[in-house]
């Protein structure tokens, strides 16, 4: 154990999101395909699962650190020193659509520094997990960014967010596909960003997001050797941010296509 108890935090995040998987995944598999979903906002899902999930997280942590702070998607919470970051279901639109494509996100910040980030692919069983300093893995094993540099090769998954209007995402698309690139879209930005530290996909790119979207994911991907940029700024923890994340060797191409500054 460190005098700090990352170490000890970080073998905790990963063995609940473990088990906060295995009640996403059965309640994905046991959901009726026939149900409708529901929405919290225009295009903004929402199911029982995401706070079941969430609730299970927190019950967990709490009960390990009871003096650190917590904030989840759903149940919200408040904002010290030392605070959990969780989404329970990132890729909500997918889980309720019947997609299996969607993660758990657990993400734990120390004065304004994040120092743990766990991303849980469920159906997948994928686990991308980094502490500071020690490298980024997947399933435990060491993992890096691409290292593409010609933009014209790139795949670039570009995120959306109804919290902005239409033409600046539109805007950012056709610069990209001008640029070269190949862009896509598949509705989950932390495994979106998680895809960019193991070098599925080259960049990640969005013009808003919460900071329980992508703070474990930033984590992994610059133990990954990846570039982000500097997602916190101006409190980006609490009101979110523009996010670009990529290969070293793409970011300046990618600051210039999307407009995203290095500081928001």
């Amino acid at each position: 154990m460190t005098t700090d108890g990352l170490e000890t935090r970080f073998a905790a995040a990963c063995a609940t999101a473990w088990e906060a998987g295995l009640l996403a995944r059965r309640c994905f598999l046991e959901r009726p395909r026939s149900q409708l979903p529901d929405f919290k906002g225009h295009q903004d899902f929402l199911t029982a699962t995401d706070a079941e999930v969430e609730e299970l997280i927190r019950a967990r942590l709490h009960e390990l650190f009871p003096n650190d702070a917590f904030f989840g998607e759903e149940g919200g919470g408040s904002f010290e020193s030392d605070v959990w970051v969780v989404d329970p279901i990132d890729g909500t639109a997918n889980f309720a659509r019947g997609i299996p494509h969607f993660a758990i996100s657990i993400a734990f910040v120390r004065d304004g520094r994040t120092e743990i980030g766990v991303v849980y692919d469920v159906m997948q069983n994928e686990v991308y997990t980094a502490l500071r300093g020690r490298g980024a893995r997947l399933n435990g094993e060491p993992i890096r960014v691409s290292g593409l540099s010609q933009i014209r090769q790139a795949t670039v998954e570009a995120g959306w967010s109804s919290r902005l209007a239409h033409d600046p995402y539109i805007a950012v698309v056709e610069n990209l596909k001008a640029a070269g690139a190949n862009v896509r879209r598949a509705g989950s930005g932390t495994l979106g960003l998680a895809y960019v530290a193991d070098g599925r996909i080259d960049a990640y790119c969005e013009l808003h997001i919460n900071s329980w979207d992508v703070l474990a994911a930033l984590l992994i991907i610059e133990e990954a050797g990846g570039w982000t940029n500097n997602f916190l700024a101006k409190d980006g923890l609490r009101k979110g941010n523009p996010v670009l994340a990529c290969t070293p060797e793409l970011a300046d191409l990618l600051i210039a296509a999307t407009g995203i500054a290095k500081e928001p």
